[in-house]
């Protein structure tokens, strides 16, 4: 089955050919990051015994297994361990980001919580979780599956902080322009769950936890036997934490928000004592890697040069402003296309990472929109002239924003295409309203879940340019 939903009518319009070229290689880059497979390559039961990997558990020694789960990957991953451990299972919480008809699990519970700002649903789970860790002993066994999005979606303040003001928080703060590092300082100190506190709380128990993770944090090694205990695990709800309160502190005076969001999150913040600093180390827990960030590229250049395109990763570092991206790679098409540089056409470029969008004032918006729908605006604004030039981008779970598309997909027609149709990419982009204006010009490229969730995934094709 094709991730991209849409890929018949995505074909049918614009430059068709490079448009195909890049549908084909994202398809399969999707397939293979798929975790309910990954999980299943490398997990099975054989009668009491539990095997992951190089690793092996007696289930017969324990009292319950537990599974728990977040992130806007985590239908996927809680399908293949639901489906695994079967009757073994004593149950399992999950929360969601969609949930999709063939999200069907046998003895686990689906909770569909907010992303990006969080939602009751989220919260009811995240209690639902703690009551399962609270009563557990030393003969419990945990198996989490956690992925990107799992900050938002596994909501639950600390005491003293309101859900109404975790949610203000995580709007201010997202439209800052701070870096998702400096997102979740903040929003990781706030939290019961989030920067280890729910790992903590497992281990206060002295039950054992198994986490699978997938890492959507830029600057992350590529995976390599998956089947390998991951010693360098951090972040989300399971593992421990790399930003400190300090770090939180420091994002509250630099981007100037103490007087935008709740007056209890700042009292917490700047007046919380060493105690609340979150966990910095789970030694004894075992931790799977299923995929990181500069995965996408690297299968996608497989899959790319097998079909025998010239391809390069340009970066899987990829942050800062969206638009600004997409100009950016428009003028690195001008250059391949008429000087070679700094690969000759034709050919594949791709890059992995995670821009974002500044919206300082609610005011201005006029529509819907994402990073990558306004990273692929903006490149169609800026490569008119470069003949057959195309690009995709995508967040690479299946969800841009606040849209239900995964992003956008541009090229050299687009925005001769939009003017034809009376849509305004200019105007869109200033109002973060792009998704309505590529929707109105067939631009908009359609997943839902895709099991995976590593950012924004990038990819541009140029073809020679004719007569040269």
């Amino acid at each position: 089955m094709e991730k991209i939903k849409n890929y018949n009518s995505l074909i049918s319009t614009g430059d068709q050919l490079s448009r195909k070229i890049i549908l084909d290689i994202t398809n399969k880059t999707l397939e293979k990051l798929d975790s309910y497979e990954r999980i299943k390559s490398i997990t099975s039961l054989d009668g009491n015994t539990l095997h992951i990997g190089e690793r092996s558990w007696d289930l017969s020694k324990k009292r319950n297994v537990y599974l728990i789960g977040a992130g806007k990957a985590c239908n996927a991953m809680a399908k293949a361990i639901d489906e695994i451990l079967g009757e073994k299972l004593t149950k399992g919480i999950i929360i969601v980001k969609i949930l999709e008809e063939n999200d069907i699990y046998n003895k686990t519970d689906v909770y569909v919580g907010g992303h990006p700002l969080p939602n009751q649903a989220g919260f009811d789970a995240c209690k639902k979780i703690l009551e399962l860790v609270d009563n557990a002993t030393s003969e419990d066994l945990f198996i989490a599956v956690m992925s990107g999005g799992s900050s938002a979606l596994m909501s639950c303040p600390v005491n003293g902080i309101s859900l109404e003001d975790e949610i203000v928080t995580t709007d201010v703060i997202l439209k800052s322009g701070a870096g998702i590092y400096e997102v979740n300082a903040i929003r990781r100190h706030i939290s019961q769950m989030n920067g280890g506190m729910l790992a903590k709380r497992i281990q206060e128990k002295g039950a054992e936890l198994i986490g699978f993770g997938i890492s959507d944090a830029v600057g992350n090694p590529p995976t390599g036997d998956i089947g390998i205990p991951y010693k360098n695990y951090a972040s989300t709800p399971i593992g421990p934490d790399k930003t400190t309160l300090e770090d939180a502190r420091n994002v509250i005076k630099k981007y100037d928000v103490q007087d935008r969001i709740p007056q209890s999150v700042v009292d917490y913040l700047m007046n919380a004592g060493p105690d609340k600093e979150t966990p910095k180390e789970f030694p004894e827990n075992t931790y799977f890697l299923i995929n990181t960030l500069p995965d996408s590229c690297i299968y996608a250049k497989e899959i790319a040069e097998k079909m025998g395109i010239n391809t390069i990763i340009l970066t899987s570092f990829l942050e800062g402003e969206s638009k600004d991206a997409g100009t950016l790679f428009a003028s690195i098409a001008k250059e391949v296309q008429e000087y070679g540089n700094p690969i000759k056409a034709p050919c594949i470029i791709l890059s992995s990472g995670e821009t974002t969008t500044k919206i300082l004032d609610n005011s201005l918006i006029n529509g819907h929109g994402g990073p990558s729908q306004e990273l692929t605006a903006s490149f169609a604004i800026s490569i008119p002239n470069v003949q057959g030039a195309c690009m995709l981008s995508i967040d690479s779970e299946g969800t841009d924003g606040t849209t239900p598309v995964a992003g956008g997909i541009t090229d050299s027609t687009s925005l001769e295409r939009a003017a034809k149709e009376g849509v305004d990419i200019y105007s869109a982009l200033k109002t973060h309203g792009t998704y309505e204006a590529l929707s109105a010009i067939g631009d908009e490229v359609f997943t839902g879940n895709t099991g995976t969730n590593l950012c924004d995934f990038n990819i541009m094709y140029i073809p020679k340019k004719e007569g040269k």
